[in-house]
């Protein structure tokens, strides 16, 4: 079924906005400044070419950069690019049979408004993470930026001359 939605996709909106941003992209590698907003106009063509089986998530330890980036992107482009999808979506929920791609095309708005510190992954691998990020929460134990093979260890139990809050 995904096949078949990255294919209606490509076909009606897809195509169009993965060259409108590669376009942006090579032209915001022109400039040594401004080469990583260049990565992100990639990042979104990438996801905009082909949406449906992925999904968007947060970069474990996304650096402070990420987020002047963030900033900076939406003040110059993004809040337009945003706006740009919202609507489209709109439109496309009108007829009931494009609601599949309103719901890529809001992803894309998300993603149009900070893209920096995002990534971009399979459905099963974001499942993945927030199963394993689950069951860190659950018991107290904050997970590593790469997690490990086995299951998370629980915290070191508190001992006499520790300050409990």
């Amino acid at each position: 079924m995904k096949t078949a939605g990255n294919i209606i996709w490509l076909l009606l909106a897809g195509i169009w906005l993965f060259l409108g941003y590669m376009i942006a992209g090579i032209l915001n590698c022109i400039f040594i400044v401004t080469i990583p907003f260049g990565l992100q106009a990639f990042k979104l063509a990438g996801f905009a070419l082909w949406p449906f089986g992925r999904t968007v998530v947060d970069r474990p330890h996304a650096s402070a950069a990420s987020g002047c980036g963030n900033v900076l992107w939406f003040v110059l482009s993004g809040w337009e690019l945003a706006l740009g999808h919202f609507i489209t979506g709109l439109l496309l929920c009108l007829p009931v049979i494009t609601i599949p791609l309103a719901i890529q095309d809001f992803k894309l708005a998300g993603l149009a408004v900070a893209p920096f510190g995002k990534e971009i992954v399979s459905n099963a691998e974001a499942q993945r993470r927030r199963a394993y990020y689950a069951a860190g929460a659950a018991t107290g134990w904050q997970a590593p930026s790469v997690p490990s093979s086995g299951p998370p260890a629980p915290p070191p139990a508190p001992n006499q001359n520790d300050i409990v809050f």
